[in-house]
């Protein structure tokens, strides 16, 4: 099972896999969350990680109050779907 580990200090989401690593960074700003970039390292890929780690990552900002933003057109296909 693949764990989407929350480095708050480091304003990200990751996952750990084969010796790489899977990003969702995020900047907070007074209310609002704001998630900037996501990356998956080519050997990672088509696995689904970028997924988790964004539904992660919303989830976790709607739990926490947030107001959610995306300057990352991945993250933005997501919060056009709900």
């Amino acid at each position: 099972m693949t764990e989407v580990i929350h480095l708050a200090d480091e304003s990200r989401f990751v996952i750990n896999q084969d010796g790489a690593q899977a990003v969702l960074a995020y900047e907070l700003y007074d209310a609002s969350c704001n998630f900037n970039n996501t990356y998956v390292p080519p050997e990672l890929r088509s696995k689904g990680l970028a997924e988790k780690l964004v539904r992660h990552g919303l989830k976790w900002a709607k739990t926490e109050g947030f107001e959610i933003e995306a300057s990352c057109w991945y993250v933005q296909k997501f919060l056009s779907n709900t």
